[in-house]
C-alpha cells in the first residue's frame, strides 16, 4: 500500500498529494494509504485524519454522487471556496475585498435532476453513484428540500410505467408556487395511451406540471416562479437558481451594485430572476438566447403591477453581443452567463464604458478572465461575495461589482 500526505484539495474536491496523486474523500493534512492506479488512489484508508474532518450528515454520502464534500467542516469549505476565487483572480494579477460567504442551509435545494429506471420487480430513482452510472436511492437525502423529495416516488412511477425496458429516464424536478414541476427526457415516444397514463400519474402524484421531452402533457396548476412583484411560468426545464436562499443572496448584491441606475441591461437574463425585481425601480432591457424564456419573462411582466418598463429580446450573446452603440443608453449592466463566461460581451461592455456592472458567475476561472478585461479597460473591481448554494459540492458561484473609474 502506498502512503501519502494530502497537500490540498483540487477544484473537483479530491485530495491531492505529491506526484500529483488524487485521493477522493480526503482532506488537506491527512495521511492516507491506498492502492495507486496511475495517478489515482483507491481502497483508501485514513491513517491520520485532519481536524477539519467531520461525520457526514447524510447516510448516503459514501455511495451517492450528489455531494462530494460532506466530510469537511463548513468553516473549511467556506474558506476553500473563497480561496479558489481569490486564486483565480490572482492568476490575472487581480485582488478584491470579499464579503462574507452566503451558504444555503441543508435540505434547501429546490431543483435537481434524478435518474430513474425500471428494475426486475419495480423501479428506482435517485442520483448516480460517485464516478458511475449506477443509481443510488436517496430516501434520507440531506440536500433536497423536503417538498422536492416527493419527486422521487413520482420518478419511480414514471420509470415503471413509461420508460423503455433497458433505458433510463432523466427527471428534472423543480419546486414552484403551484407544486412539483417535472420535465422528463429519455422516455418512450408519446402516443395516445402514453398521454393518458402520464396524465393519470400527474394526478396520482399531485404534480403541478408534467412535461415529456418538449411537450407539456399535464398541467394541473400553474408552475409559476416569483421574481420580485412578478409571477413567471418558465418553459419546461428552464434554468432556476438552485436554492431560494442562494437566489436571495445574489439578488441582494445585484440590487445593491446597480442602486441608483435608471436604465439597466440584463444580459443572459433567463426568465427574469434579476430583470423583474430590478424593474421595481428602473427600466430594464432583458437579453437571453432562449426565446421561450424571454416569452415567459415578458408574460410575467405584463401581468405584474407597479413595475417600470421592461423590454426583451432573444439573442445569442456569444455570437451577437450587444455593441457599444446599443449599450450607450444604459447606466448599469447585469451579467449572469453560463460557465463559459461572457468574453465577447464583456469586451463590448468595456468598449462601451457602461458605468456599473454587476457580474454573477458560476465559474471563478472565466469570471477572473472577464474581470481582467474590465479592469484593463478602466474598471475597479469592488466587493466579491461567494455564494454557496450547491452545498457540499465543489461548485462555486459568486457576485461581484465593477465601477468605471472616474477620469
Amino acid at each position: 500500500m502506498n502512503r501519502h500526505t494530502i497537500l490540498r484539495l483540487g477544484h473537483q474536491g479530491d485530495g491531492i498529494a505529491e506526484g500529483p496523486v488524487f485521493a477522493p474523500l480526503t482532506l488537506p493534512g491527512e495521511v492516507v494509504t491506498g492502492a495507486l492506479n496511475g495517478t489515482r488512489l483507491s481502497d483508501i484508508r485514513i491513517e491520520e485524519p485532519a481536524d477539519i474532518r467531520v461525520k457526514p450528515p447524510c447516510r448516503h454520502f459514501k455511495s451517492c454522487g450528489g455531494c462530494q464534500l460532506q466530510h469537511a467542516s463548513d468553516a473549511f469549505l467556506a474558506e476553500w471556496k473563497t480561496d479558489i476565487v481569490r486564486s483565480a483572480l490572482a492568476a490575472h494579477d487581480l485582488s478584491a475585498d470579499f464579503a462574507p460567504i452566503a451558504i444555503s442551509p441543508p435540505q434547501a435545494r429546490r431543483r435537481a435532476t434524478l435518474t430513474a429506471r425500471r428494475t426486475k420487480k419495480a423501479a428506482m430513482a435517485g442520483f448516480h453513484a460517485k464516478g458511475s452510472d449506477v443509481i443510488v436511492e436517496i430516501p434520507d437525502c440531506q440536500l433536497l428540500h423536503p417538498d422536492l423529495m416527493r419527486a422521487i416516488p413520482a420518478a419511480e412511477a414514471l420509470a415503471l410505467h413509461c420508460a423503455s425496458r433497458k433505458g433510463t429516464l432523466s427527471v428534472a424536478a423543480c419546486l414552484s408556487v403551484g407544486g412539483l414541476d417535472l420535465h422528463v427526457t429519455g422516455g418512450k415516444p408519446l402516443d395516445g395511451p402514453l398521454r393518458i397514463e402520464l396524465a393519470q400519474l400527474a394526478e396520482a402524484h399531485d404534480l403541478a406540471r408534467l412535461s415529456w421531452e418538449d411537450e407539456t402533457v399535464a398541467q394541473r396548476r400553474t408552475p409559476d416562479q416569483v421574481f420580485g412583484a412578478a409571477h413567471v411560468i418558465p418553459p419546461p426545464g428552464a434554468f432556476l437558481q438552485a436554492t431560494a436562499e442562494g437566489e436571495a443572496a445574489l439578488l441582494a448584491d445585484v440590487m445593491a451594485n446597480t442602486a441608483g441606475a435608471t436604465r439597466i441591461v440584463d444580459l443572459f437574463a433567463g426568465c427574469g430572476t434579476f430583470t423583474l425585481p430590478l424593474a421595481g425601480g428602473a427600466r430594464v432591457h432583458a437579453v437571453e438566447g432562449d426565446a421561450a424564456m424571454i416569452h415567459a419573462l415578458e408574460a410575467g411582466w405584463r401581468k405584474a403591477q407597479g413595475l417600470k418598463q421592461v423590454t426583451a429580446e432573444a439573442r445569442d450573446l456569444f455570437r451577437r453581443p450587444l455593441l457599444p452603440d446599443e449599450l450607450a443608453q444604459f447606466d448599469a449592466a447585469v451579467l449572469d452567463p453560463p460557465r463559459a463566461g461572457a468574453e465577447a460581451q464583456v469586451a463590448e461592455l468595456a468598449r462601451a464604458q457602461v458605468a456599473r456592472i454587476a457580474y454573477v458567475s458560476c465559474n471563478p476561472l472565466t469570471f477572473a478572465r472577464d474581470a481582467a478585461t474590465l479592469v484593463a479597460a478602466g474598471y475597479a473591481l469592488g466587493r466579491v461575495r461567494v455564494v454557496d448554494q450547491f452545498r457540499w459540492s465543489a461548485h462555486i458561484e459568486l457576485v461581484a461589482d465593477f465601477t468605471l473609474n472616474s477620469k
